[in-house]
């Protein structure tokens, strides 16, 4: 194993300036308990641009330092560093998820030496992670890192958006940004488990790439007739709950206003109060950064808007609901939950200013992979 162990961290100072850079870390020796995974493959994913990039406005941004450890710099608003005021002045690790080979364990993980694995716990742009031998995911027999790499983030927010559904007794689901990745996951998952599924998109790519997997309710969000397509989707599937990942604007509005005209086709008496029936909006991302318009004129006042975050999710359901979850994308792991990737790129390529550009844009069906170890 190298005594190298090259990290990629992610700073804001007090004086509003993001600063990204590669640093040397030690690797430690693991506990009884723990695990040190050489890291092959990790993905960028939504969160993790949270993280990495916070509120930076990238169009300012400068490269600096050296080729072998390149640096960016880039300013904040002064409007948004009051938000930042917990991470004032750390260099945090980044990268929720990823997968790589154990090249080191403690005495009750032994087993685990030479296994390649996955694991979920922050820190994972870094050439070498020690973690906990419970946080690993020990992947099939023939998986290489890059299958495993988003095998937590994804998957589990996808089975959890099901399951969610069924907990709070709703039927059916409405889901938007829906061609990507986790999109097409959740596609795959509602065909397989029969839950009725309304995908909306941006574009008639997008909606191509969702009937290739054999979607059935896909309405574009772009069409002169999305209101009435997609109440008319709704009101096929009795979706009343639906997890949006575009967040800003008048989508979830348009979203709960078709799920109450929907529901009142079929009402025979009038309630000034509108529908009983309870219609729910989880936000999970922010793609689009404006609040949150709602005109409650036309959406009755049964309905709720709110944040929906994996981990509270499963702390919600307890350790061994979450296991039953791992253990179904263990068993589909190169189907049901297959990723694809636009890149793989090296830590020194995550810092390069338009590949900065490239994995930012968070375009529906790219996504980009890091590999701490490649060139090394």
């Amino acid at each position: 194993m190298s005594d190298s162990n090259l990290q990629l961290r992610s700073l804001i100072t007090a004086n509003g300036e993001l600063q990204l850079s590669l640093r040397q870390a030690k690797i430690p020796e693991p506990a009884a308990d723990e695990v040190v995974i050489k890291v092959l493959a990790s993905p960028i994913n939504p969160s993790d641009l949270g993280l990495l990039l916070g509120p930076a406005d990238l169009s300012t941004a400068q490269a600096g330092g050296t080729a072998d450890s390149p640096t960016i710099t880039a300013k904040i608003s002064p409007d948004l560093m009051k938000g930042m005021a917990a991470r004032i002045d750390q260099a945090m690790t980044v990268g929720n998820e990823g997968a790589g080979v154990v090249v080191k364990a403690g005495a009750d993980a032994q087993k685990l030496v030479g296994k390649t694995v996955a694991a979920l716990g922050g820190g994972m742009y870094a050439q070498y992670r020690l973690v906990k031998a419970a946080a690993c995911l020990v992947l099939p027999e023939g998986t290489t890192p890059a299958e495993g790499a988003s095998c937590f983030i994804n998957p589990l927010t996808a089975l959890s958006m099901v399951e969610t559904m069924r907990r709070e007794n709703h039927t059916a689901l409405v889901h938007t940004a829906a061609a990507s990745n986790l999109g097409q996951m959740l596609n795959k998952i509602c065909q397989k488990d029969g839950v009725p599924l309304v995908n909306i998109v941006r574009n008639t790519e997008q909606a191509a790439t969702l009937r290739k997997l054999g979607a059935k309710y896909i309405c574009d969000s772009t069409s002169a007739n999305f209101m009435a397509e997609l109440t008319d989707a709704v009101a096929d599937t009795g979706a009343t709950l639906a997890f949006d990942a575009i967040s800003g604007g008048k989508l979830a509005n348009q979203i709960l206003i078709a799920m109450e005209a929907a529901i009142n086709r079929k009402q025979t008496t009038y309630n000034r109060y509108g529908s009983p029936v309870h219609k729910q909006v989880y936000t999970y991302g922010v793609l689009d950064t404006r609040p949150i318009e709602i005109d409650r004129s036309n959406v009755g006042m049964a309905w709720g808007v709110g944040g929906w975050l994996l981990t509270y999710f499963l702390e919600k359901i307890g350790p061994q609901a979450t296991q039953q979850l791992r253990a179904r994308i263990v068993a589909e792991l190169k189907t049901t939950f297959a990723s694809h990737y636009t890149a793989e790129i090296s830590l020194i390529e995550a810092l390069q200013p338009d590949v900065i550009r490239a994995y930012n844009r968070r375009a529906t069906g790219e996504k980009y992979l890091i590999n701490p170890n490649k060139g090394f």
